[in-house]
């Protein structure tokens, strides 16, 4: 109940504020003799959910430990969300904010992005952390002893856990006052390293974990024990955290709904465990080469010790290699021995048994679910279509609108393989309706058979969206996007499509037969657009050897161009609907002015103060990809 959360608020701040004062006392007394020395910075990085409620006070507790241990720790928090921004602002500027790293569209932070930016502090330490950790003393005491080391470190410890009911109350007191040496295992762990070197973690990159989703903490320590660049250190036994683990499983039994699907959002789970199967030596290694391998910090007769299990050797102050361990002095050898043999193995916190999850991940989310979480205040929906061959174009196209803080946008995609992808890379996605079974990878370009069965898919996709009551900008992942064109394209009326126009002349009209570019258009949620739509998809039914590019001309505009009104536009007589061909400086498309083979493409564009630009008129994926590339509008940072 509410009484628990208060009870549980007031041990922990009790819990830190006698942890605190403990710290300082041991640091004084080491210090002076001349054992350890607290100056140094830490940055601990953690990637919080929104404060409010229960999980907002273990959050808002967790923090407050970070913070007493010293005044050298700062914390930078990643995230969106505004509750995040308000509570950080009462700790300015010691707790700051940053929004600027890769997020799921749901808001859940990529692991990878937030070891990039850790990597890049300039501290003496930085700390990867769960937001509900709570940190005593002994986490300072052995970042205090490895950074006594010749070489560079990387210090992990898994996370106790302590349920929040009364039963467990009095198992917790007992941990923090030596009458219990359980420990459990989990997902969550403290993991820190210095900057001194700039040394890596590991060889390569990491693949897109979600943060906070597992395997991702497991993963990064194998790689770093495969690639030896740091010792690495398992401090279990002298790292002193833990988090309240509350049991809401009654709570949610038996839900599915959809706020149900958004708060447990299980998919995130299995997508970490697909990664962590695929990428790495993770799910290959034995759980038991952790337990050999890893370099053990632990307390024994009030003396910080190192312990080698494959060696089965403590070390003092004895050389390493080209390392030598800094400890303190050593304790008899009965004590020795009966410290070492209380150690509790770690090998079932790094089971690879949590990876024996489905071989596919799937997106729970029906389109009617993802359209009323990304709609804009406009109702209006970017959508992109893709298969996998198109993966790298569609991550440098959702990248661009990311950057040009363009939230709004969903993923139709072709096969099964873009769509799997798509999820792990944490973008909103669904299936496309009736896609072709046979697009080809290679040849799905402009005139090709692959290229008409796709873009008939979607036009449906358009049609089912507008009916459910959304707009739609239509927007293919080779248009790259300069600036973000949403307002200029809401500023036309109901019952007028904008679209862009495939005439490459520089002179004469732009509504040209079979000139109007299926794309990249706007389309309002009208009974004129919505009645339009089912022409178009009505006669691309109908054409066999025809694109869906021919049966919007053909049904917007008339055949050869009959219901054409002036050089820009044309009128449908039937729905009224009028269609407005975009102006080909603000909205150009490949062969517009030869704008692709300029020296700089981006600041011949911007100088003309191009929305976007089309890669399109160029034969093969392989050739769009290498000029979008070669001119630098690129946006996909693997």
């Amino acid at each position: 109940g509410l009484w628990l959360v208060w009870f549980w608020g007031f041990f922990l701040i009790w819990v830190s504020l006698y942890s605190i004062r403990k710290l300082s006392e041991e640091t004084a007394m080491r210090t002076q003799k001349g054992v350890v020395s607290q100056e140094f910075s830490i940055t601990i990085f953690a990637g919080p959910r929104p404060f409010k409620g229960s999980i907002g006070e273990r959050q808002a507790v967790a923090l407050r430990s970070w913070l007493g241990l010293s005044e050298t720790i700062t914390v930078i928090l990643f995230s969106k969300d505004p509750s995040v921004f308000s509570f950080a602002g009462s700790f300015a500027p010691r707790v700051t904010v940053e929004a600027n790293i890769d997020f799921t569209f749901l808001g859940t932070p990529f692991f990878h992005s937030m070891v990039a930016r850790s990597m890049a502090s300039s501290s003496d330490v930085s700390v990867l952390i769960d937001p509900d950790t709570i940190l005593l003393s002994g986490f300072m005491i052995s970042l205090q002893y490895a950074l006594k080391l010749d070489d560079d470190w990387l210090l992990v410890s898994v996370t106790q856990s302590s349920a929040s009911n009364q039963s467990e109350s009095r198992k917790l007191q007992e941990n923090f006052t030596g009458g219990s040496s359980e420990k459990s295992c989990g997902d969550k762990m403290v993991i820190a390293w210095n900057n001194n070197g700039g040394t890596p973690l590991h060889h390569g990159a990491p693949p897109p974990f979600l943060y906070g989703k597992g395997v991702h903490n497991q993963w990064l320590v194998g790689e770093a024990l495969n690639s030896g660049f740091r010792l690495v250190i398992e401090a279990g036994d002298a790292v002193s955290s833990f988090y309240v683990d509350e049991d809401n499983s009654a709570e949610l039994a038996g839900k599915s709904t959809f706020p149900d699907l958004l708060r447990n959002r299980n998919w995130e789970r299995h997508g970490n465990a697909l990664l962590g199967k695929a990428y790495g030596s993770f799910s290959f290694q034995n759980a038991n080469y952790y337990d050999s391998e890893l370099m053990r910090l632990f307390q024994c007769g009030g003396h910080h010790l190192f312990l080698r299990p494959a060696r089965n050797i403590v070390y003092p102050l004895e050389p390493i290699g080209r390392r030598r361990i800094a400890a303190a002095s050593f304790p008899d050898q009965k004590t020795l021995s009966e410290c070492v043999s209380s150690l509790e193995s770690i090998e079932g916190c790094f089971s690879t048994d949590q990876l024996g999850l489905p071989k596919q991940v799937s997106l729970p989310l029906s389109l009617e679910e993802l359209l009323s979480l990304l709609s804009d205040s406009n109702k209006t929906i970017v959508l992109g279509v893709a298969g996998y061959s198109y993966k790298d174009m569609l991550m440098s196209w959702a990248c661009r609108l990311r950057r040009l803080q363009v939230h709004n946008f969903l993923v139709c995609t072709l096969d099964e393989e873009a769509y799997e992808f798509a999820i792990l890379q944490g973008l909103a996605v669904i299936k496309c309706p009736s896609p072709p079974t046979d697009v080809s990878f290679d040849d799905c370009h402009f005139g090709t058979d692959c290229f008409r069965k796709v873009t008939k898919v979607k036009s449906r996709m358009v049609l089912r969206i507008l009916k459910l009551g959304y707009n739609v900008v239509m927007s293919d992942v080779d248009v790259y996007w300069f600036k973000n064109p949403l307002p200029y394209l809401a500023s036309f009326p109901p019952g007028v499509m904008a679209a862009q126009s495939d005439e490459y002349n520089s002179t004469g009209p732009i509504n040209m037969p079979r000139r109007l570019n299926s794309g990249f258009y706007h389309a309002h949620s009208d009974g004129a657009t919505v009645g339009a739509l089912e022409k178009v998809v009505m006669h691309a039914a109908g054409a066999r050897y025809g694109s869906e590019q021919a049966s919007f001309y053909d049904a917007l505009c008339g055949e050869g161009g009959s219901y054409a009104v002036g050089w820009d536009g044309c009128a449908e007589p039937e729905t009224k609907l009028r269609v407005h061909f975009l102006d080909r400086e603000l909205f150009p498309n490949g062969a517009f002015m030869e704008l692709w083979e300029r020296n700089d493409t981006r600041r011949a564009c911007q100088e003309m103060g191009c929305y976007v630009i089309h890669n399109n008129w160029i034969r093969s994926r392989y050739l769009k990809l290498q000029r979008q590339l070669k001119s630098g509008l690129w946006d996909y940072d693997v």
